[in-house]
């Protein structure tokens, strides 16, 4: 038997393969009708009786975005302290909010050198930066929303889950993918049993390049041991979606990946230590910093000083590690890694793939009744049994309202009612649950660590975890 297709082989199988699809039923939602599919249960939101006041910690991109809230809605948050070593971003935030220079700090230390002051903190601040202050927080009474990754070590994370556990503390991670109206549609058609019992679950984060050498070759993140490897520092969203989708435990982890692009072997001939030092390559060099940060003017979040003019854009550059060639950098996270995962019987495959020219996650679940395709902007659902493809789309049925496709402002949202109502039940990404993330990537990386071996995850691991 030829393993070949010839030309009236490949039409019969195209023409089989539109017939299937024609003969199945195409359903979306009639306007100002509910989906057939049916919708999340709605968020059982209440007006606080007052704002829940919270400091910050860290007025980076993630902290400016979490105290615009308080913008927003300034009956249910108030912004009423800043810890923030660059000087422009902590005008910044006390200018927008209004604090006063008694409640304003360089260091996350010198916050918790006063009484307690508001109801919570918010952690912004670098991964290697948030077990410290997120200790500290708990020692004093306070509440939590702490960004991922929890902390860089599973002890670091079961430290932290002891003390939120002794003070009885609201802790929030911000595991914002939950909080989409995407996903949480997602979760909704599985729990709903629309595709039957899940089966397996394909899932693919694809970073783009640009994005890649911005924060994992060049940036705060580009550092396992400055920060956290891949899986903790980007993917452990996914991590965290996979497991929310299956419903169940993780039991076993096997992962493979590496560096393949990024090295220093893999710069361009007689290319220097940075883009502006005469680099021969740089006019064609898809990850120039003259050309992204200086002509394009783009992935300028991370800049320390105020201002996009080019003198204070090459000032920036000449003397970070945003003006370095991405082949002479300090980086050793992986730009490519593949994660096998086993929930019971539910088998999942994930892959972050750093060399992508696009981004938007794509997820696959497929069930014993049918299957799910969707791309962060369209999820279609497909019947066996009634040979039905059901269409949601976020445009025609979500709400994006802030980033992350509307999970910021949807994390806050929650946050401030489990703080307010005293209910961290309310939270969908409570510290006990982000906690199976977490565990599941440090197995992870070790398991790549380790030339790919399988490592079993202890069910009793969290359970056990700072008690």
């Amino acid at each position: 038997m030829t393993m070949s297709m010839n030309r009236r082989d490949m039409l019969k199988t195209l023409g089989a393969t539109a017939g299937a699809l024609a003969a199945c039923r195409l359903v979306r939602a009639q306007e100002g009708q509910p989906h057939p599919l049916g919708s999340p249960a709605p968020f059982a939101w209440r007006k606080p009786g007052r704002p829940v006041t919270a400091a910050i910690m860290g007025a980076g991109g993630r902290g400016r975005t979490y105290a615009a809230y308080a913008q927003a809605f300034p009956d249910e948050l108030k912004i009423v302290g800043v810890a923030e070593p660059i000087p422009f971003r902590n005008d910044y935030l006390a200018g927008i909010h209004g604090i006063p220079a008694a409640r304003r700090w360089d260091t996350w230390e010198r916050a918790f050198e006063i009484p307690k002051f508001c109801d919570a903190i918010i952690i912004t601040t670098p991964d290697h930066l948030h077990y410290g202050p997120a200790l500290a927080a708990l020692d004093k009474g306070y509440h939590l929303l702490l960004e991922k990754a929890i902390a860089q070590s599973w002890a670091e994370c079961r430290d932290i889950l002891a003390l939120a556990r002794k003070e009885r503390a609201i802790v929030g991670i911000c595991h914002v993918l939950r909080y989409t109206p995407y996903f949480r549609m997602m979760e909704h058609v599985v729990r709903a049993g629309r595709i039957g019992e899940v089966v397996s679950i394909q899932h693919l984060e694809p970073v783009e390049h640009i994005h890649m050498s911005h924060s994992f070759v060049r940036g705060n993140w580009r550092n396992s041991r400055e920060s956290n490897p891949m899986l903790l520092s980007k993917s452990c969203h996914d991590l965290d979606i996979l497991r929310w989708i299956a419903g169940r435990a993780c039991t076993k982890v096997q992962s493979f990946g590496g560096l393949r692009l990024f090295r220093e072997e893999m710069a361009p001939p007689g290319a220097p230590a940075r883009c502006a030092d005469g680099c021969p390559a740089e006019p064609s060099c898809p990850f120039s910093a003259l050309e992204i940060y200086l002509r394009r003017k783009s992935w300028l979040g991370h800049k320390d000083t105020p201002g996009d003019d080019d003198a204070s854009i090459v000032e920036w550059l000449g003397r970070t590690n945003y003006g370095r060639c991405v082949f002479r950098c300090d980086n050793d996270v992986v730009d490519h890694q593949v994660v096998n995962l086993e929930f019971g019987p539910i088998t999942a495959a994930f892959s972050m793939e750093g060399l992508t020219s696009y981004g938007g996650r794509r997820t696959r679940v497929t069930g014993t009744r049918g299957d799910i395709v969707g791309d962060e902007s369209e999820l279609q659902v497909f019947d066996f049994h009634a040979r039905e493809r059901f269409v949601w789309t976020v445009r025609d049925h979500g709400r994006a309202d802030s980033g992350h496709g509307g999970g910021d402002n949807g994390l806050v949202r929650d946050w401030v009612q489990a703080v307010s109502r005293g209910d961290e039940s309310l939270l969908v990404t409570a510290l006990e649950a982000s906690m199976e993330s977490h565990l599941i990537g440090f197995a992870a990386e070790d398991s790549r660590l380790a030339g790919g071996s399988p490592k079993t995850i202890d069910p009793g691991a969290l359970e056990l975890a700072g008690r």
